[in-house]
């Protein structure tokens, strides 16, 4: 057997679209249209850097020294970003996922969260992921087998591919009216300011050039179907489109400065979450899961 530092590949495919899904994190490895990319990849023989298309539960992006309060009691968890100080998004980034449906178009990856110091609660975590003629659409649904409330967000991390250049020259379209201002030092919310009149403003579409952007967006407008875009036009003369539903209030927009220098801004973090950088620790937009109660959350992309 071929060893995969992401583990088992899952390959699914439809026409001319092609995605694999992996076993460690129960993220996409790759999605492509024919030859072009949708998401920027990383290959079978590396490990995912970046969080690469990983499912991020039980809560996405960062956790101010791994502490929060719930239910009158504090907790713990380990600080997985050490040199800052905060545990990043959630548990499930290294663990091992399994195929709890595999059909030609469609794989449902399957992780159980059981409790652990800091986090004393049991989810299981579904993560499906199915290829229509619309492009891949990632419906993400926990259900709490415990029996207490649970705390809980998600996102996922997947990356935009601007072709074969960096992001810099692509033009960014995302009609999101507020950007989560953080500090330099920690990544950690600040406050919320107007994206209007700032070079954060893409209501209407701009390039990105040389702008470094690692920020959550939210105020997001949202067509008739209640689903908010992100575009990502690339001189290659196409673009790679995510939308997400209700469920997910914020878009994270990284431009990939801190990655390993030959995979600096070749990839556009565009991030669902349903909930804010800090949550756990703020309290916003939190989710109570009750026990035997599930939540679920989708998003998708394609190419035009």
């Amino acid at each position: 057997m071929t060893f995969h530092p992401s583990g088992q590949q899952h390959e699914i495919s439809l026409g001319d679209q092609h995605a694999t899904i992996v076993e460690v994190g129960g993220g996409i490895r790759d999605y492509r249209v024919g030859e072009a990319d949708v998401l920027q990849p990383y290959t079978a023989d590396q490990m995912c850097d970046g969080a690469h298309g990983a499912p991020l539960v039980p809560w996405p992006n960062r956790l101010a020294d791994g502490q929060y309060e719930w239910s009158g009691t504090q907790h713990q968890v380990a600080l997985t970003e050490p040199e800052k100080h905060n545990a990043i998004h959630g548990f499930l980034r290294w663990r091992s996922w399994q195929p709890v449906r595999h059909d030609p178009a469609r794989v449902v990856m399957q992780a159980m969260l059981h409790p652990l110091l800091g986090y004393p609660f049991a989810l299981d975590v579904r993560v499906d992921y199915r290829l229509t003629q619309e492009g891949l659409t990632v419906e993400t649904t926990a259900t709490n087998l415990g029996d207490q409330p649970a705390p809980y967000g998600c996102g996922q991390h997947p990356y935009l591919s601007p072709g074969d250049g960096l992001v810099d020259d692509c033009r960014l379209t995302l009609e999101a009216a507020t950007r989560i201002v953080t500090d330099p030092e920690r990544s950690l919310p600040t406050g919320t300011e107007p994206v209007a009149c700032t070079p954060y403003d893409f209501r209407t579409g701009a390039r990105i050039g040389e702008l470094e952007i690692d920020y959550a967006f939210t105020d997001l407008r949202r067509d008739p179907e209640g689903r908010a875009w992100l575009v990502l036009d690339r001189p290659d003369g196409r673009s790679a489109r995510l939308w997400v539903d209700s469920a997910y209030q914020l878009i994270e927009v990284y431009t990939g400065d801190t990655l390993a220098p030959e995979r600096q801004r070749r990839g556009l973090g565009s991030e669902p979450m349903t909930c804010p950088p800090n949550a756990f620790q703020s309290g916003e937009q939190v989710i109570t899961l009750q026990p035997g109660a599930s939540t679920s959350s989708a998003w998708g992309t394609s190419l035009s």
